[in-house]
């Protein structure tokens, strides 16, 4: 029986701890996350109203960068085969295109322009002290939950 504990034990910790510094990477890797789009201004609502009312590039030149980023990301993935932590193949599959990706593009661009944030923003926000981004990010888990309950009543 103690063999059996031992044997259980010494799989399932370094699963443990291989788990833990995972977490503690994705925690630093988000808050470096935040402190970037805290210097480049990205969580300022006066910078996406003016992206909205196309007063300044700003936004579009940062959001640019980033599509740049993921292309050749997504290039290097498939060149290279890389894996995902689960050593499972990585296969980019396009969503299919249909009313609801207007409308729901249409909602969220709505939500961004009267709350000058969209989801990363929102925790780079209440991390700088920026409390009335408490209701964004209530209002964000409200429209998930609304979105879950509603999916199989909408347009997929």
């Amino acid at each position: 029986m103690n063999n059996e504990i031992e044997r259980t034990t010494s799989t399932t910790q370094p699963k443990r701890e291989i788990a833990g510094i995972m977490s503690i990477c994705a925690l630093l890797l988000g808050v470096y996350f935040g402190i970037v789009l805290t210097k480049s201004e990205v969580v300022r609502w006066q910078r996406v109203h003016d992206m909205f009312l196309f007063r300044e590039l700003h936004m579009y030149l940062i959001i640019g960068v980033g599509i740049a980023v993921a292309a050749v990301s997504m290039m290097l993935i498939k060149a290279l085969k890389l894996k995902s932590i689960d050593n499972k193949p990585i296969v980019y599959q396009p969503k299919r295109f249909h009313k609801g990706v207007i409308f729901g593009g249409m909602l969220f661009g709505a939500g961004w322009a009267i709350t000058g944030s969209c989801p990363g923003p929102i925790y780079a926000q209440i991390g700088a002290g920026a409390w009335p981004a408490l209701f964004t990010f209530g209002g964000a888990m409200l429209g998930t939950f609304v979105y879950a309950v509603l999916f199989p009543r909408l347009p997929h």
